[in-house]
């Protein structure tokens, strides 16, 4: 693919995801004094030693202040259950889950049936909430006091490796289509942040609808759709943040592989196929860039029938136009490095890689192992859910 044609196909992808972008509206912290009384916080948590500290000193920290918090110990072999405990919330100890659940929905499911609370806010344990989050969240979900409101945090980077995650999450929130003001065809939910009403997670089915699910959120989401409760997203801004795969390398590639095939397939036909597109978008830059500057660079231009002063142009304006997209989206989701973007194609082959590791691996074997444990997933179920 010439210069001329990769940048034609830049610009037409462009404007889709630039809509897309647009509609990722951030969590705003503010004050609900009298409303946080309602609140049970529920955080599954499974081996969250080096992470549950900094989610509990948030929660300590918000203002107004939830009724309780809940952690749920998943069957933690460190010490979760005691840092939860020192920190003055309930604790729920789970020996695994029975068979036919996953480990997180059996936890939730667990947590939100002991809550006392009118309303349960499920918080994954990697998640940080500044003080006026949980104003925030009730201001936003008491202009419609309904259905299920979702929060995907702000993703902090901190070492290397982690800078790799970058397609992964514009990918996944572009493609989602699920922060419109218009619903989409397929409801979407992210799990670190979910917010709503006892009444309605029983009326969606409680987590037992969603028990076998590896993308437990992305179903929670079908099961209140269809029973014609609304499903918004957000993304967290300043208020909610979180680090995700701080354990290594391994971690990342395990954790992207358990969730990035199956969430491909459950997204809406429109916002998944402008995705596509741009993304094709920069894997046709990168190639054909890299390309015409090797055979430059080893005396075989492309293309001797126009001058080399034009052919770079052409790249240059292309390569310039992925880069400035790519970091208009990371900047709203995470604290990416500079170049991820401006060397989008390394975080690109990443990208490449581990998501075919997960199509191999959810798609054609039919299982994935998750902090220990051999998770068995269904990548067609969402998709043929669809109605």
């Amino acid at each position: 693919m010439n210069a001329l044609t990769s940048l034609l196909l830049l610009l037409a992808t462009a404007a889709g995801v630039h809509w897309l972008r647009g509609s990722l509206h951030s969590l705003r912290e503010t004050r609900a004094p009298g409303l946080a009384r309602t609140v049970s916080v529920v955080v599954p948590a499974r081996d969250e030693e080096a992470r549950l500290p900094v989610l509990l000193a948030s929660l300590a920290r918000l203002d107004p202040a939830p009724a309780e918090v809940v952690v749920v110990d998943d069957g933690s072999r460190d010490a979760t259950a005691r840092i939860a405990r020192e920190a003055g919330a309930t604790v729920l100890t789970l020996h695994g889950p029975p068979s036919g659940w996953t480990g997180k929905a059996w936890a939730c499911h667990q947590g939100a049936s002991a809550a006392r609370g009118d309303l349960l806010l499920f918080l994954d344990a990697d998640t940080e909430l500044e003080p006026g989050a949980l104003g925030g969240l009730l201001t936003t979900y008491a202009a419609r006091p309904q259905g299920l409101l979702s929060v995907q945090p702000f993703h902090v980077v901190r070492r290397g490796y982690e800078q790799l995650s970058a397609y992964f999450n514009a990918v996944s929130l572009l493609a989602s289509g699920g922060f419109g003001a218009r619903p989409p065809r397929r409801p979407m939910a992210f799990g670190p942040v979910l917010l709503t009403s006892k009444a309605d997670w029983v009326a969606a089915g409680t987590h037992a609808a969603v028990r076998a699910e590896v993308l437990d959120d992305v179903a929670l989401a079908r099961a209140y759709d269809r029973v014609g409760l609304p499903v918004r997203c957000l993304v967290g801004g300043r208020a909610a943040r979180m680090r995700m795969y701080p354990a290594g390398p391994r971690q990342l590639i395990e954790g992207w592989t358990k969730n990035f095939a199956s969430g491909a397939a459950a997204t809406s036909p429109l916002p998944a196929a402008a995705v596509t597109g741009w993304v094709a978008a920069h894997h046709a830059v990168a190639v054909g860039a890299l390309t015409w500057l090797v055979g430059l660079l080893s005396g075989a231009p492309a293309d001797p029938d126009v001058p080399t002063s034009v052919v770079a142009t052409a790249w240059v304006l292309a390569w310039a136009g992925v880069a400035a997209q790519l970091r208009s989206v990371l900047r709203r989701i995470g604290s990416f490095a500079w170049w991820t973007w401006l060397l989008f194609p390394v975080t690109l082959l990443a990208f490449d890689l581990v998501f075919a590791r997960s199509v191999l691996l959810t798609g054609v074997r039919g299982s994935v192992r998750w902090r220990g444990r051999a998770v068995p997933t269904g990548l067609g179920r969402l998709r043929t859910e669809d109605h």
